[in-house]
């Protein structure tokens, strides 16, 4: 499991037609504020402040095609412009089990990535692929 300590950030958060807004630096929008999505926020601030991969690099919330079905990823990374690390977001009450590494395995047939994180805040669990085989990581990789 990876121990990770998000740092700190001054989000901007705003309250409109009762729902309450954060501002996601990547997409450059407004996104409603869910408990997914602040685990979201907050996993893309360790990306960037603490491991120190470039916002360039890295894609929020886009759709691929997986077989016959369009889904859409939480955070990709690339590097050297290809698809290097997939990451799912869940909300910090969704336990992380085999569904949801199950999901993130499915978009891999879509983007054939290295690495992949999923994490819900709390527990936040990554690997390596390699040779069709999973290899269980202390800590992220450097970009």
């Amino acid at each position: 499991m990876l121990q990770i300590n998000f740092p700190e950030h001054n989000f901007r958060i705003k309250k409109e037609k009762n729902k309450h807004l954060i501002f996601d630096e990547s997409r450059r929008l407004w996104v409603t504020l869910t408990p997914e999505e602040w685990v979201r926020q907050n996993f893309l601030q360790y990306l960037i402040q603490v491991k120190n991969y470039p916002a360039s690099l890295i894609s929020v919330e886009k759709t691929i095609q997986v077989g016959e079905l369009k889904k859409r990823y939480d955070i990709v990374v690339y590097n050297q412009h290809k698809p290097w690390m997939i990451i799912e977001c869940k909300e910090n009450s969704v336990q992380i089990n085999t569904a949801v590494i199950e999901q993130v395995l499915r978009y891999n047939m879509a983007l054939s990535i290295n690495y992949f994180v999923v994490t819900n805040g709390n527990q936040s669990f990554a690997y390596k692929i390699s040779d069709n085989l999973f290899k269980e990581l202390s800590d992220l990789p450097a970009l």
